[in-house]
């Protein structure tokens, strides 16, 4: 959490980059951390693949469904997180759904997620509600900041208590839609969305994701938000590329720098 709160302090305009765990190959989380880091990705955030992942468009469920017949689990990638923590110094983040955490053991998944440095947690299906009566107080004790999402759809009121309740930044989802690279500028509503948030003066940052794909798309939504959350786009870059250092590195520095 720590870390998370510390790059938030210092730097503005961040890139995170969201990539799923044995995608391409059960093998690739470390060159792709790796890549991803040495490009100039800020953080990133490791996608638990999960059988039935709603609010995912089709890349990222492609993506889900390979890793698991890759073989990859839970357990799996905390084996490989294990290694990482000593070659990788950016900020991660798991992102996922519940029903595996769930079956995990809620408690022993977040100490493993300490003990491999993991910053912080997205998980879209576990309930503001539930989180603050019954896990609120271990995601603290163990220095692990739950990452809330809002859409444009969510009031005011409820993004105020998101704001409160959270530890490092607000997910911004861009559009009421599932995950996915979109061409094109920001839409009228999507700024009028992104101002009306800007206006309540949140004490938390916020990053925007959700149809991100390219540097203008980045530079654009940096002027609302402290900085944007790339997945779809990555992925389908990785479908061609496979964990080829080079290729991710360029993809990144293109994508943040426009070059």
């Amino acid at each position: 959490m720590e870390k998370l709160q510390t790059l938030f302090k210092q730097k503005k305009d961040l890139l995170s980059v969201y990539f799923t765990a044995g995608f391409p190959n059960i093998d690739s989380t470390l060159p792709v951390l790796k890549a991803l880091e040495e490009g100039g990705a800020d953080f990133v955030e490791i996608g638990m693949p999960y059988s039935d992942p709603l609010a995912d468009g089709p890349v990222i469920q492609n993506s889900s469904t390979v890793a698991l017949k890759n073989g990859m689990s839970l357990k799996v990638l905390f084996e490989q997180l294990k290694e990482l923590k000593k070659s990788v110094k950016i900020p991660m983040i798991l992102m996922g759904y519940f029903n595996p955490v769930l079956k995990f053991g809620v408690e022993a998944f977040i100490e493993e997620c300490k003990e491999v440095g993991i910053s912080g947690l997205i998980i879209p299906d576990l309930p503001y509600e539930t989180y603050i009566e019954e896990y609120e107080k271990l995601f603290t004790e163990n220095g692990i900041s739950n990452i809330f999402l809002i859409t444009p759809q969510t009031p005011d009121d409820r993004i105020k208590k998101l704001n409160k309740a959270s530890t490092s930044f607000i997910y911004m989802v861009s559009s009421a839609a599932v995950t996915g690279a979109r061409n094109g500028g920001l839409s009228p509503k999507q700024v009028d969305y992104f101002e009306r948030v800007n206006s309540m003066e949140l004490k938390t940052p916020c990053m925007v994701g959700f149809g991100i794909s390219n540097h203008q798309n980045y530079k654009e939504v940096c002027n609302y938000a402290h900085g944007a959350i790339v997945g779809s786009a990555f992925i389908k870059h990785l479908e061609n590329i496979g964990d080829d250092h080079n290729e991710i590195v360029g993809f990144i520095k293109k994508l943040k720098n426009g070059q």
